[in-house]
């Protein structure tokens, strides 16, 4: 399963890291690989939150996630993004922004490429933070079935009952960042609009193509209409034609999200866009692999609490991309807490596992009255244990 999953991936490594060496050497492959480690960790809460939305989509669009998605995450975001960037932030045409990089420079430079990309930084940030920032609200204002840390997301999704809680809770943070954080608010509180409008757009014609999606399939045949997962943009489980258009176009905005925090971190290591190209989008194609891994092994139905670990990991990288406007975060750091988030709950789920096993070995025991002894256990919610005992049959099924 490994291997057949990610060979892509180590075949591109391998690629990769033999044409580093050649053409810079030692210090060349070294680069690629911290970039490529880099990348890995800090977007594999990127991997489980795709996973989610992913096995929502027919085959076809899942392919496309995987082929022309990946195109789109090396070559646009990590390769044509930074060029964009600099060229509208600089005012340059594209050639020369793209010798602009090719001539190299540190950051602290003036008027180098790496300087004019930290120097376009808040805006980025801005956009970025506030679009994983609302996909954050959205999800721990939810009332669901499920709960990892029961204690304070139950009073959460009190508060979520308010309309448009998420858009108020998003707006006033970005407000108090822009006056707080900022050196040029204006452009700040801009760019967060830009991120919001931007999730709201995609987001509600996904949902609004889903659904019309989900009429067809009540009309066909009413049996045959999955049931509704949120994780992002909502709708039915294997979304096609526009709902599934959405989806992908969904998944690609998110990733782009998530990698501004890898692509500006990357000039910290290296100012040769090539070498950086190389080493993130190697890294992309992992998390790629990793998300059909997930999906094929059935991972987020078995540990049902590591969609909330990466929902609650996406609010850090959020919380971290808005600090960063003023102070520069180590990406060590970025990388550490979302990789932790993920393990927590895993840990989480193995223990809910364990309960859960040992609550039906007592079911079968004459001795014992009742199937269980009530005990919510770490960090769970025993009201989920029925749906998820519902929805492990249908996935078996």
């Amino acid at each position: 399963m490994i291997l057949r999953t990610f060979r892509w991936s180590f075949g591109i490594t391998a690629i990769a890291l033999v044409g580093a060496l050649v053409l810079g050497g030692l210090k060349g492959l070294t680069l690629v690989a911290i970039l490529i480690v880099l990348e890995i960790s800090l977007s594999f809460d990127n991997a489980v939150v795709n996973a989610t939305i992913l096995e929502r989509m027919s085959a076809f669009w899942q392919k496309m996630f995987l082929t022309v998605g990946i195109l789109i995450a090396v070559f646009g975001m990590r390769l044509l993004f930074p060029l964009l960037i600099v060229a509208v932030t600089a005012k340059l045409n594209p050639v020369e922004a793209v010798n602009l990089a090719l001539a190299g420079g540190s950051a602290e430079a003036p008027g180098t490429y790496a300087y004019l990309l930290r120097e376009a930084h808040p805006s980025i940030a801005a956009f970025g933070g506030m679009f994983l920032f609302i996909l954050f609200l959205d999800y721990i204002f939810e009332d669901r079935d499920i709960r990892w840390l029961t204690w304070l997301e139950r009073p959460l999704a009190r508060v979520g009952k308010l309309d448009q809680v998420s858009v108020v809770v998003g707006l006033v943070v970005l407000v108090l960042t822009a006056e707080l954080l900022a050196k040029e608010p204006a452009t700040v509180m801009v760019a967060g609009a830009l991120g919001l409008v931007t999730y709201l757009l995609v987001n509600g014609l996904g949902s609004l193509f889903e659904q019309a999606g989900d009429d067809d399939d009540d009309k066909t045949d009413d049996e045959m209409a999955p049931v509704a997962r949120r994780g992002g943009p909502t709708g039915v489980a294997k979304a096609s034609g526009r709902a599934g258009f959405f989806l992908f176009l969904y998944l690609e905005v998110l990733d782009a999200s998530f990698s501004f925090d890898g692509v500006i971190g990357a000039f910290a290591i290296t100012q040769d866009i090539f070498i950086i190209a190389t080493g993130l989008g190697v890294g992309a194609m992992y998390i790629r692999s990793l998300t059909v891994y997930l999906i094929r092994k059935g991972t987020l139905n078995d540990y049902v609490y590591l969609e909330h670990g990466a929902h609650w990991a996406i609010g850090a990288l959020a919380v971290i991309l808005f600090v960063s406007i003023k102070t520069d975060v180590p990406e060590i750091v970025t990388g550490l807490i979302g990789v932790g988030f993920i393990a927590a709950a895993f840990v989480s789920s193995l223990v809910r596992n364990r309960r859960l096993g040992d609550d039906a070995d007592d079911a079968d025991d004459p001795d014992r009255p009742d199937g269980h002894d009530g005990i919510g256990g770490i960090g769970g919610d025993p009201d989920g244990s029925a749906t998820d005992a519902a929805r492990s049959v249908s996935t078996a099924g």
